[in-house]
This record gives structure tokens, C-alpha cells and sequence, in this order.
């Protein structure tokens, strides 16, 4: 007598796109689930049993895997609860070849496997998985087909003016498909255009339409779940002032055409405040509504190519300014940070440098050209000594960007609307400097202009104020409460080379020679030629 066949549970996997129809008593999903289960039942003789729970995916695209239904089902194969999928069709599953694969894969890995009640197929042979792939080929395809068609079907619409759905905007209802004034709404609506040129910003007037109880609009969805019926957000109110909707257009990506539904606002009003968020956009780009505007904001990007913010950092009654990678919550890729003055400092000279510059095609007279030389001159003589804004506007108006690298900074500017932008790269490195950045620049690129560095000031007045005190036994209050080890390490320091003093005096000096680093030494030997070289000079 024979064994009995090894039970192996199955379970049903309905879906449909849509919820179209799912309300009656017997609907897609269920004339799917009967034909599964005959199919399982005619199985019996193999040990196939039919579990209870049901896996329904009602209204849920089969191009994504973002399904309630066979998340479960996926979870309930890995913990061993199914052996058998049983779909109506391969494409209930999934329409995707990728997310198929990912389901085979799943399957594999736990002993599992599937089947289609309506079509035979066997996915432990080769040629099994072949037909499969090719089956959901042209369901992959049937599906993209489908969305190009209502994405041709949408814009045509749109093209004639017609309201194609979506959230109804406040102000207008919808009645046969068509967008019809709801005129309380409208009068809010006007109000809110006419205000915001007045108050000119949008905070502002959220603040205002809060005071005044205004809302938006509750809407419920078929699920049950109420939107809406809270204070205006500035995001929210942003959208609504910038939306052609209310002066009878309907948008469509990046084109406008004429709507059938009336306007509630004139173009003329609706322009104005257009302008209005135009002069804002300008403002803002210039900082002048910022106390201390930054000067890069928005023209700097890390090694990465993201955009770099400013901030500060306080020691004492220090303050550090920094550019910092703008990341996201719960972003792991690397945070660059670079001290603000130096790169600022570095741009500022490039562009004065790029202006001075003037490239002739040979078309212009003589006259002109040296008025323009002297013109540009003129703001190239005076961009390092100009405000932050000033500078700011300059290096806007010329499309400026600094492309921060690991061993150089590029730095793209344009000198003028019709000239080509010229771009000039500085070999430059980060060094630490106790706790603060510094910027190393190549030494065949010149220093940056810099205040001189007060801790290494400090350090050689304390080298002097030591040597006095071994030659001539003059005390000095500034070294009183040193060791004797480290008044004759202070007293080597006296016998720099004359030119490394005046570097220190200058700033000139290399950027990473720091007080830190010179103590560290020790012994600084007192041949000059030794100490250039220990010190990074050329």
C-alpha cells in the first residue's frame, strides 16, 4: 500500500485594478477565488488542501509589489504557512518581470511554488520559466501600452480645456464632471489674490486667513478617512496663488490651455501676484531679507554634487562659519563641510580676476573696448571691498557656481550675458586646525587673503618674551606661568628664519602650519633651510 501524498497547503490569490463593480454580491475577485478553489479541490488526490485565509488585492495595480495582500502572502510563504500560490492568471500575480523574478526568487527559497488555473505551467524547468517570462513580456507590455493610452487620452482632454480630475480646487465644484463656481469659496479666493500683493508674503497671510477662521476644504474618501477642514499651510496657499486654474486655464506638465470652467480672478490680477513671487524669488536669492546673508547660498555644491548649505558653529566667543552638505532625514552619505571665509574669500578674487579679463573677437572699436576693459575694472577694483549683498548680486548676475572637489575647487562664472563661461580650478585640500577647517591651497596658486592667525602671533611674542628672559633675566607677565621645559621649547621658536616670521605676521604662511603642529615638533632646528622645509615652505 502506498504512502498518502505530503499535504501541501494552498493559497488563493485574487486582484483586480480597480474597484469598479466590487461592491455586488458576486464580484471579479470571487469568480476568481471559485475557479482556484475547484482547481484545488480537483487536486485533493495530491494532498492539496486549501487554507482559510483569503489574500484579496481589490483596486491594486499589478505594477507594483506595494500590495496589502501579497505582502501578506509573500510573508506567510517565508514562514512556512503556504506551499502553493494559486492565481487565476499569471498576471494577478504581477505584471512586472522584475517583480516576478523577485517572486520566483522567494519561492525558491523556501520550497514554494505556484500555480495558474488557467494556463500549464511547470516553473522547475527551464522552458517553464522561459514561457513565463515571455507570457509576462506582453503583460508587462499590455500594461504599458494601457498607460500611454490614458496619458495621450489625458493630455488631449486637457488640451480642450476639460477638468480630468483629481483634487477639486477651492473655490470651484465639480458637477457632471465639469468645474462650477462655488461662488462663498471664490469670494475667498479673490480675497486671498488681492491680499497677498499687499502683505507680500505668504506666511503672512496664513496667518491671517487663521485669524479669520477660513479653512480648507473637508473632503472624505471612499475609504472613510476625512481630509481637509484645516488652517490654510503655506505650502498649500503657495499652490493655490501660483494655480492658472483660477483665471480659466487648465495646466498640463509644463503647458497652459484655455478651460471650459470660468475664471474666478482676472489674468491681469493673477499676473500681479505672479510678479509678486518673482520679486520675492529675487529677494530672497539676494539675502536681503537675511540679517547676515551667506554668500554662496545656492551656487555651491559638495564632491558629490549636492547642494551645500551655510551654518555656524560657536567655541567660546569664537564663531565658525561653514558651507554643509544639505541632506535629508536619515541620509548615510557623507556630510562635506568647508569653512565658509576662505571659500568665500577664493571666489570673490577668481571673479575679479574673470573680470578683468577681456577676450576681443576683433569686432569691436577701440573705443568700446577700452570702455569696457575699464568698466570692468572698475568692479573687479572694488568686488573684495563690497557688502555681502553687493557681492551676492554681482555673482548672481553672472551665473557663478563652485563645484567643491577633494583636491580642487572649480569655480564657473560668466563676465558678462554674451561672453561663454570661463572657469578656473584651484588645487586646494581641507586641513584640521585644532577644532576648526581650514582650506589648503596649492602653493603655485598663491595664497588666499587672510587675517594672520593670532594663536601663532601669540606663539612667537611667547618665543620673544622667553629669549629676553634666558639673555638679559627680564620676566615677562605673559610667559610667568610656564615649566622651564616649555620656556626652552619657546626660545628655539625666537631663531625662525626671519622670512617664516613675517609669513606668520603676513598670514602667508602654509595653511596647515599651526601653533599645534610647531609644539608637537619639539626640537625645531634652528638651520633656517631645515625649517622651511619641516614647515611646508617652498
Amino acid at each position: 500500500m502506498s504512502d498518502k501524498p505530503k499535504k501541501l497547503r494552498c493559497a488563493i490569490y485574487t486582484r483586480k485594478s480597480t474597484e469598479d463593480g466590487l461592491e455586488q454580491d458576486f464580484n471579479s475577485l470571487d469568480a476568481q477565488r471559485e475557479a482556484c478553489a475547484a482547481y484545488i479541490l480537483s487536486q485533493a488526490s495530491e494532498g492539496w488542501e486549501a487554507v482559510s485565509e483569503f489574500y484579496d488585492d481589490g483596486g491594486w495595480s499589478g505594477g507594483s509589489m506595494n500590495r496589502p495582500a501579497i505582502t501578506q502572502l509573500l510573508g506567510d510563504v517565508k514562514a512556512g504557512k503556504v506551499e502553493v500560490i494559486v492565481v487565476y492568471k499569471v498576471d494577478r500575480l504581477t505584471r512586472s518581470l522584475a517583480d516576478f523574478a523577485k517572486i520566483v526568487e522567494i519561492l525558491d527559497e523556501n520550497e514554494a511554488s505556484f500555480v495558474s488555473v488557467t494556463q500549464s505551467f511547470n516553473t522547475t524547468t527551464s522552458m517553464g520559466r522561459l514561457t513565463l517570462n515571455v507570457l509576462l513580456s506582453f503583460a508587462q507590455f499590455e500594461r504599458e501600452v494601457t498607460g500611454e493610452r490614458i496619458r495621450d487620452k489625458v493630455a488631449a482632454s486637457k488640451k480642450k480645456g476639460m477638468w480630468m480630475g483629481g483634487g477639486v480646487p477651492f473655490g470651484y465644484d465639480v458637477v457632471e464632471r465639469q468645474l462650477v463656481i462655488n461662488q462663498s469659496e471664490a469670494e475667498i479666493v479673490r480675497w486671498m489674490f488681492e491680499r497677498y500683493p499687499e502683505v507680500k508674503s505668504v506666511p503672512l497671510l496664513v496667518e491671517e486667513l487663521a485669524a479669520k477662521g477660513i479653512k480648507t476644504r473637508q473632503r472624505v474618501w471612499k475609504t472613510g478617512k476625512v481630509v481637509g477642514g484645516v488652517t490654510f499651510k503655506t505650502g498649500t496657499l503657495t499652490h493655490l496663488l501660483q494655480n492658472p486654474v483660477y483665471v480659466g486655464k487648465v495646466k498640463h506638465k509644463e503647458n497652459v490651455y484655455d478651460g471650459a470652467h470660468q475664471a474666478v480672478i482676472s489674468q491681469e490680477l493673477f499676473d500681479i501676484v505672479q510678479g509678486t513671487f518673482e520679486a520675492n524669488r529675487r529677494t530672497n536669492a539676494l539675502g536681503k531679507k537675511s540679517r547676515n546673508p551667506s554668500l554662496l547660498t545656492g551656487m555651491i555644491t559638495d564632491p558629490d554634487g549636492k547642494p551645500m548649505t551655510p551654518t555656524h558653529a560657536t567655541k567660546g566667543s569664537k564663531r565658525f562659519r561653514y558651507y554643509v552638505t544639505r541632506t535629508q532625514p536619515g541620509d548615510q552619505t557623507t556630510k562635506w563641510r568647508m569653512p565658509a571665509g576662505e571659500i568665500e574669500r577664493l571666489v570673490v578674487d577668481a571673479v575679479a580676476k574673470q573680470l578683468g579679463f577681456v577676450d576681443s573677437d576683433g569686432d569691436e572699436t577701440a573705443a568700446h573696448l577700452s570702455e569696457l576693459i575699464n568698466k570692468r575694472q572698475d568692479i573687479a577694483g572694488a568686488l573684495p571691498g563690497m557688502t555681502i549683498r553687493e557681492q551676492r548680486k554681482i555673482l548672481l548676475s553672472r551665473q557663478t557656481s563652485v563645484e567643491v572637489n577633494e583636491v580642487a575647487i572649480k569655480i564657473s562664472s560668466k563676465p558678462s550675458d554674451q561672453d561663454e563661461p570661463s572657469t578656473i580650478s584651484v588645487k586646494a585640500k581641507l586641513v584640521s586646525k585644532g577644532f576648526d577647517l581650514k582650506l589648503a591651497i596649492a602653493p603655485d596658486q598663491g595664497p588666499p587673503k587672510r587675517d594672520p592667525d593670532p594663536v601663532l602671533l601669540r606663539l612667537i611674542a611667547h618665543a620673544f618674551a622667553a629669549q629676553d628672559l634666558l639673555l638679559s633675566g627680564t620676566p615677562s607677565p605673559m610667559i610667568a606661568e610656564y615649566s622651564q621645559r616649555h620656556l626652552q621649547q619657546l626660545v628655539r621658536l625666537s631663531y625662525l628664519a626671519p622670512d617664516i616670521i613675517s609669513a606668520i605676521i603676513d598670514g602667508t604662511q602654509p595653511v596647515d602650519l599651526t601653533g599645534r603642529k610647531i609644539l608637537r615638533i619639539g626640537n625645531v632646528p634652528l638651520c633656517w633651510a631645515a625649517q622651511r622645509k619641516l614647515f611646508g615652505f617652498n
